[in-house]
């Protein structure tokens, strides 16, 4: 179930993107209120009293910060993706960077790698590249067609990758919030310098989309890593089924919401990433 949550919520997270571009929202607008909200979230569903001693002398704070810097960064580059290079392309992008954590959890954590879920990781791969395919939209900017791609990548690896490894197992809520809370106080520092420079007003209808943005962004966090502290599961698994997953759903979204255009090679791929969660999930 945690990871059936994870997956809805990151795929809600590019259709919102993808909508920001149709509906005229300002991007990084409703990125800060997004943070905010999904700060909001994490505090208000832990389940210990916060003390900001405790909170600043803990192992993971100091990391915590790091990643909402990142958080923020690459949640920017993304919804640049989503809207110039099509909603498959980003999330694809994005998800291409399981191999990232998958290689952590095999060298670092010794998780098995049998012949079995070699496959399913060959075939999860090969499966996102097939997707990937799927946005014909053309662009004349041929220099972000590879650069934003890229970024998404090693970015959202390097993220996924230090969130497993530095969340407490315990207070899983207030790691989160510290993460949002740190990515929105940047946000609204950005914005504010924005505000003051460019003479900038922000525009109320960035709130809803914000404010569910934020929903969704607190979810996906919080049921992955609830579903990569289960008994007896590996993350290189985990992290497998989750972002294939997140790839063929959201691909198909970008198919009968967005209307973008999935060739033959797309279908192929959407197939072969259920065939490879099956095979990993068996394993």
């Amino acid at each position: 179930m945690y990871l059936l949550l994870s997956i809805l919520s990151s795929t809600a997270i590019f259709v919102l993107f993808k909508s920001f571009d149709k509906y005229g929202v300002n991007t990084l607008h409703a990125i800060v209120v997004n943070y905010l909200t999904a700060a909001v979230c994490g505090f208000v569903f832990s389940k210990s009293e916060i003390e900001f001693s405790t909170l600043t002398s803990s192992t993971w704070f100091i990391p915590s910060l790091m990643l909402g810097f990142l958080f923020i960064t690459m949640f920017y580059v993304m919804a640049l993706t989503a809207q110039k290079n099509g909603l498959s392309v980003a999330s694809v992008a994005s998800k291409m960077s399981v191999i990232i954590p998958i290689i952590f959890g095999i060298t670092v954590f010794k998780e098995s790698i049998g012949l079995a879920k070699s496959i399913g990781i060959f075939l999860a791969l090969v499966a996102v590249y097939l997707t990937s395919t799927a946005s014909k939209k053309k662009t004349k900017n041929k220099r972000s067609i590879l650069v934003l791609p890229f970024l998404v990548f090693f970015g959202s690896g390097v993220v996924d990758t230090s969130i497993n490894y530095f969340a407490p197992d315990d207070n899983i809520p207030i790691f989160s919030a510290t993460i949002f809370a740190m990515a929105a106080l940047l946000g609204i520092l950005l914005v504010a310098f924005k505000t003051a420079t460019q003479n900038k007003r922000i525009d109320v209808n960035v709130f809803p989309f914000g404010i569910a943005l934020g929903v969704v962004n607190y979810g996906s966090i919080f049921f992955l890593l609830n579903a990569l502290r289960m008994d007896g599961v590996e993350t290189s698994s985990i992290f497998t089924i989750n972002n294939v997953a997140i790839v063929a759903l959201s691909t198909l979204c970008g198919l009968f919401i967005f209307k973008e255009i999935i060739s033959l090679k797309n279908w192929l791929g959407i197939g072969m990433a259920l065939v490879s969660i099956i095979i990993v999930s068996l394993n």
